[in-house]
């Protein structure tokens, strides 16, 4: 869902907003990127991946962008009624994603690596001098760091043209979904939405304070549950996300969610408007370099 929300916050219109002076002495923001480019970016740096863990002796599988198509964010509330009937909470694709994680051929490779092995493929991959790669000061606060060699510093400088100065950009930027969130649950707006969908969901037999209590209520592990069980959990599952759902928009809790996600959106695009726009630039430049990196695999 924070991957997904950050998307949002990357390709929503007002990324855009920034228009040049008349001087030239101001560039336009960049265009944001499709999911078909963004898919192309992905698939370029695991193709890089797979190169570099070759050359250092070691095999990699390719990782999708989407391994679970059908996998989708809702950040406040569950807001689509067919959605819902189909997948409740998504419970089922939580399933199909943790048997996809069991059944990663990268994670059984590693794991049936001996110790030293491992430990080699690991640094390989990772690095293996955190304190001598890029930091990065978090816009909530908090420093993260990174090395700089392995296989992924290899394969994104490779890619974005300058290892550190794309991590850090990303990383922030990454990081400014949960700050929007967090602007947007404690809008005063918000509250008073969620007590009305409280009430909505209380008449409708679902006593839950807030979406993400129903959420958890099905979607957090309970092991030792029967086969019965666990397909009586599954109906009440899809019946409380139906009425969610339509609690959603019957309390207006969907619409004032959406109007706050977006105004607070803006707030971060215009404060942080370097970072969000040198991320798009780096993206593009990394566009323009996957025909290169293509013809030389």
């Amino acid at each position: 869902m924070a991957a997904a929300a950050l998307a949002c916050l990357l390709t929503a219109t007002a990324c855009a907003d920034e228009k040049p002076h008349a001087t030239g002495s101001k560039r336009a923001a960049p265009r944001p990127l499709d999911d078909t480019e963004r898919e192309l970016l992905h698939d370029t740096e695991q193709t890089l991946l797979r190169q570099c863990m070759r050359q250092e002796g070691f095999r990699l599988w390719k990782v999708s962008l989407k391994p679970v198509p059908e996998q989708r964010a809702f950040p406040y509330v569950v807001d689509d009624v067919k959605w819902a009937r189909e997948h409740g909470y998504g419970s089922d694709i939580q399933q199909r994603a943790e048997r996809l994680r069991a059944e990663d051929s990268n994670r059984r490779y590693f794991e049936g690596l001996p110790v030293e092995r491992r430990a080699a493929a690991k640094a390989a991959l990772h690095g293996r001098d955190r304190k001598g790669g890029p930091s990065v000061t978090l816009p909530g606060g908090g420093v993260v760091r990174r090395s700089g060699d392995g296989c992924t510093a290899q394969a994104q400088t490779r890619l974005y043209g300058d290892f550190a100065r794309w991590f850090r950009t990303k990383t922030f930027t990454d990081n400014l979904t949960g700050l929007r969130m967090a602007g947007v649950s404690a809008e005063p707006a918000f509250r008073k939405a969620v007590k009305d969908w409280s009430s909505c969901m209380r008449g409708k037999g679902h006593a839950y304070d807030d979406p993400g209590q129903a959420r958890r209520a099905f979607t957090a592990p309970a092991a030792g549950r029967t086969a019965a069980a666990d397909g009586r959990s599954r109906s009440a599952e899809v019946g409380t996300a139906v009425a969610e759902a339509e609690c959603a928009r019957g309390s207006g809790l969907s619409e004032v969610a959406e109007r706050l996600h977006r105004r607070h959106g803006e707030r971060l695009r215009a404060e942080y408007r370097e970072q969000v726009n040198e991320r798009l630039r780096l993206e593009h430049a990394a566009l323009l370099r996957v025909p290169g990196l293509s013809s030389s695999r």
